[in-house]
Formats: structure tokens, C-alpha cells, sequence
């Protein structure tokens, strides 16, 4: 299936994109995780539409390892010159705070990078093997009640995009739950996939395929509302717990000191001119075998797509 606009209007990307001098360059395109997962199954179709539009090469360099912390720490510590960016994903805000709670300094601060544009923002999604014996979240959960620490979840590493929301469930239905941290998102997938591990919390994007071909149930989501596509898919708030909402968003960000001419985030040309033939029109060609369409999540996007989106989804993390 086709995937349909991931955001209302163009993916708004710095004027810098029309600028004759600018990039003269390659333009790296770094992933903090590695290849497969929610940030590179973004990445790569952006990263192709730019190189339309700017007529350079704009390679995806996958940097994993520490749940994205070291990928974000070299972008925020790289040249700003416009020739590299990040793309984020929600645990971006996440890792320095988490790395605090254990006395250490952080390898980055959020002030070291500029947001420039937000692509995407799903809900997760709680996902098990197609033969696992839980129909039903209700069934899953009252299993982990009955069995404190025996379910086993994947995750892209500790305090993660894919650890945060399963630690919230954990919490708000009082269960246990053993946590199995990988480099990324697409290890973790394999392993759940490989039944290494029981559980996984997933955006909708790397997960979709195997729905579709039967081998993973999804058990139900962390959206507001239930997912375009998965209407029989309850979310956890209507399932009785509504501070279990949890967002995994994908944005751009460049070193904080990057000019806006050169890859920094104001100010931006909302050019929809771009958008169709660049990333954004990139993202809305790409197809994702059974990823059903959604829609613009209100509160989480509030100025469309550009900077203020995406500075607002970093100090939103979930």
C-alpha cells in the first residue's frame, strides 16, 4: 500500500535548499541507529529527495551504538557547516536527562542541535509473534501479572524510543517485564521476529510488513486515538490507562551553531515546489507494504513541519 502524506502540506526545509551555494558539497545524512529501523526507514527516502533537489549526494551514515546516543553526539559535536545532519528520532530529548539520573554528564546537550524539519510522528505500537499465546493486551497483561519477569520485550537500547513507552505500560499496570536491549530498532525487530524475545514496542513503519504477512499481532497502541488502519487495535487509554501515550517521532536537526544558509533552521522556505520533488515528496512516494495512512497529530505538530514542530517535539519527547 502507498503511504500516504505523513504530514499535512510540504515538509518544510531551510531556504538554504535553493541557495546556489549551497551544499557544494555531500551532505551526510546521519542515522544514530542502524539500518532498518524507524530513524533509517525515514532517513533513506528523505536523504533520496534531497539529492533531487540539491543536486549532491546526500549519503545515510548509520552511527549506532548507546540508543542513539553516540550518532546524536556526533552530529551536535560536528562542524556547523551544513554538511551534517541528524536524523532523530523521540529519544534524542530523552538520553540526557536519563544519563543525569545516573551522575554521569551527558554526551550531548539538546541546545547543541538546531531542529530544521519534523517528518513523521506515530504512535507506537505493541507488537507479539503471530503464534504467541495472547490474543489480547488484556490477555498479555494478565499473563505478566501471573508471571512477574517471565515476558521478555526488544528495544533499541536502554531509555530508547522503543524502551520508554514499555517501561510506561510496565508502570501504569503494575507488571514486571524483562527488558532486552539492542543497538537499534532493527535488531530488536529481527529478534523479536527470530523469538529471541517476546514483546516489542515499534512506530508502525519497520513493524507494518510483518502484520501484513501474518507473523506479528499487534495488541494495541499509544496513540490519542486508535491507527488509521489497525481500527480493531484498541489504544492503551481506551484499554484503562491514559497517561500511556507515547509518540516516536523522526526529525532533521543540524549542529546549533549551523548558519541558516547552510543546513540551520531559519529561516525556513516552506516550499511546496520542494516538497513534491524533494524530501517530503520523497517520503509520501516511498511505499511501505501494508502501512495503512495517518493523520496529523495536533498538539505534537504545531507549527506543520518546519522548526517549531520540530523543537516542540524535542522538548515532547513522548
Amino acid at each position: 500500500m502507498r503511504r500516504r502524506a505523513l504530514l499535512a502540506g510540504a515538509v518544510a526545509l531551510p531556504a538554504v535548499a535553493r541557495a546556489q551555494d549551497y551544499p557544494s558539497r555531500p551532505v551526510s545524512m546521519v542515522v544514530a541507529f542502524p539500518p532498518g529501523g524507524q530513524a533509517d526507514v525515514v532517513a533513506r527516502p528523505v536523504a533520496a529527495g534531497l539529492e533531487r533537489l540539491w543536486r549532491q549526494p546526500v549519503p545515510v551514515v548509520n552511527r549506532a551504538g548507546a540508543a542513539g546516543e553516540i550518532g546524536n553526539a556526533f552530529v551536535a559535536r560536528a562542524a556547523p557547516d551544513g554538511l551534517t545532519l541528524l536524523m532523530a528520532l523521540s529519544s534524542l530529548a530523552i538520553l540526557p536527562e536519563a544519563t543525569r539520573l545516573f551522575g554521569r554528564a551527558p554526551a550531548y546537550e539538546l541546545d547543541q542541535l538546531a531542529p530544521v524539519a519534523l517528518f513523521t510522528a506515530d504512535p507506537t505500537v505493541l507488537v507479539v509473534a503471530a503464534d504467541a499465546p495472547w490474543k489480547t493486551l488484556a490477555e498479555f497483561l494478565a499473563d505478566a501479572k501471573r508471571r512477574p519477569g517471565a515476558i521478555s520485550y526488544s528495544s533499541s537500547g536502554n531509555y530508547s524510543a522503543l524502551h520508554v513507552p514499555m517501561a510506561m505500560l510496565a508502570k501504569a499496570a503494575g507488571i514486571e517485564l524483562l527488558h532486552v536491549p539492542f543497538q537499534g530498532g532493527a535488531p530488536a525487530l529481527t529478534a523479536l521476529l527470530a523469538g529471541q524475545v517476546q514483546a516489542l514496542a515499534s512506530g508502525p513503519g519497520p513493524i507494518a510488513p510483518h502484520i501484513r504477512d501474518g507473523r506479528l499481532r499487534a495488541l494495541a497502541s499509544w496513540g490519542a486515538q486508535r491507527l488509521a488502519g489497525y481500527e480493531a487495535v484498541p489504544t492503551l487509554i481506551e484499554s484503562g490507562f491514559p497517561e500511556a501515550e507515547f509518540y516516536i517521532w523522526a526529525g532533521v536537526f543540524a549542529p546549533a551553531a549551523t548558519p541558516p544558509r547552510a543546513g540551520g533552521a531559519a529561516p525556513v522556505a516552506r516550499d511546496r515546489g520542494a516538497g513534491r520533488r524533494g524530501a517530503a515528496g520523497a517520503v509520501r512516494r516511498r511505499q511501505y507494504p501494508g502501512l495503512p495512512g495517518r493523520r496529523r497529530l495536533r498538539g505534537l505538530l504545531p507549527d506543520g513541519c518546519g522548526p517549531a514542530a520540530a523543537r516542540g517535539a524535542a522538548h515532547r519527547p513522548g
